[in-house]
């Protein structure tokens, strides 16, 4: 069973920047496509972005594409999103998640689940 656990999170102003780390646990972690979701109160969840289990490709949605950056270290079993020109808009609940695939990733088809990080972005 793959474990995941979201850490990172917490209130910044806009301009600003955070990091989150997605920490992976359990059977063969490193095999995993992992992505980060979002979801902002009464919004539906959101794809942000998917890495491929070597690292080697990567997805962005438009609306983080340029401000917000993914990678993995498969020696420490991590994941992270760095997020830079943070907007208000911004604001959720980020989660990460694991797929077979990035494919099934980018799709939504995915497996475990982390509990998710708030994120809140705002003066």
């Amino acid at each position: 069973q793959l474990q995941l656990v979201e850490s990172g999170g917490g209130l910044v102003q806009p301009g600003g920047s955070l990091r989150l780390s997605c920490a992976a646990s359990g059977f063969a972690s490193n095999y995993y496509a992992i992505g980060w979701f979002r979801q902002a109160p009464g919004k539906e969840r959101e794809g942000v972005s998917c890495i491929s289990s070597s690292g080697g490709s990567t997805h962005y949605a438009d609306s983080v594409k340029g401000r917000f950056t993914i990678s993995r270290d498969n020696a420490k079993n991590t994941v992270y999103l760095q997020m830079n020109s943070l907007k208000p808009e911004d604001t959720a609940v980020y989660y990460c998640a694991a797929a077979r695939t990035q494919a099934m990733c980018v799709n939504g088809h995915l497996g475990s689940w982390g509990q998710g990080t708030q994120v809140t972005v705002s003066s």
